[in-house]
């Protein structure tokens, strides 16, 4: 299955042994987490129009995974001395699949601040020590998909027909700062056409090095954040991206 995600595009890496875990422990769960990931696609207009946070058609995805009973729960850690409570502790993952064999925590991070795969990997590294979690999973853009949103973006608009900032409010993104109307309005001034100019300015405000994607999950994995849980890295595809896919009529769906 890990070579169905391959194929169609997909980052992969393992760690501590995930890949033999999966394959022995828990071979059901591997084919419906490839299927889910393989049917996802998120319009690039939707994208855009979440202003670069957590886009309507990322919950598509959550939706499906919970479809396959991959469920949020919400682990609690005691402290009990001397059957008294001293303290506790709780931290909600997003998705959570039970099976015979033990449990696999996931979280998607689709776009937020890279700091957020340190909290991701710490967590892991911590339910697995304590025996509440066999394995985890984190998925995240790509890298192909992290080289490629500017272009995706630029495309979205030209094909759109939007050439100017009050275009963008029509429709329907969301109210910009006066800081990324300004940069914008710099951009377009030098000669820069409406669509390149919004798309360069939009990416690196909201998909910059500094958020969620590959090389960043990566640079703490080869770090060695999260050791010694067994870990499964995914890294989404351009090709999940409707505009950029054969799938260019859900453009303006």
């Amino acid at each position: 299955m890990l070579d169905k995600l391959a194929e169609a595009g997909f980052d992969i890496a393992t760690r501590n042994h995930a890949l033999a875990i999966l394959q022995g422990d828990f071979p059901e769960v591997l084919p419906e987490l490839a299927n889910a990931l393989t049917d996802f696609r998120i319009p690039a207009r939707d994208i855009i129009r979440s202003g670069g946070g957590q886009a309507a058609s990322t919950m598509r995805l959550r939706d499906a995974l919970y479809a396959r009973g991959w469920n949020k729960h919400e682990f609690v850690t005691r402290t009990i001395v001397d059957g008294v409570e001293r303290e506790a502790k709780s931290h909600e993952i997003d998705h959570v699949r039970r099976a015979a064999a033990g449990t696999i925590a996931l979280e998607i991070e689709w776009n937020n601040k890279d700091p957020f795969f340190d909290r991701d990997l710490e967590n892991f590294h911590r339910r697995h020590a304590q025996g509440a979690i066999s394995m985890g999973v984190l998925i995240t853009r790509g890298a192909e998909l992290q080289a490629a949103l500017t272009g995706i973006v630029e495309r979205t608009v030209a094909e759109a027909g939007i050439t100017d900032q009050s275009d963008l409010t029509a429709w329907g993104m969301k109210t910009r700062t006066d800081r990324q109307r300004g940069k914008l309005g710099r951009l377009t001034e030098q000669g820069t056409p409406f669509a390149a100019a919004f798309a360069k300015s939009f990416v690196a405000d909201k998909f910059g090095t500094a958020t969620t994607h590959w090389t960043k999950l990566r640079d703490r994995i080869d770090r060695g954040v999260g050791n010694p849980c067994p870990l499964l890295l995914l890294g989404l595809p351009p090709g999940c991206v409707t505009s950029y896919s054969a799938a260019t009529d859900e453009l303006n769906g």
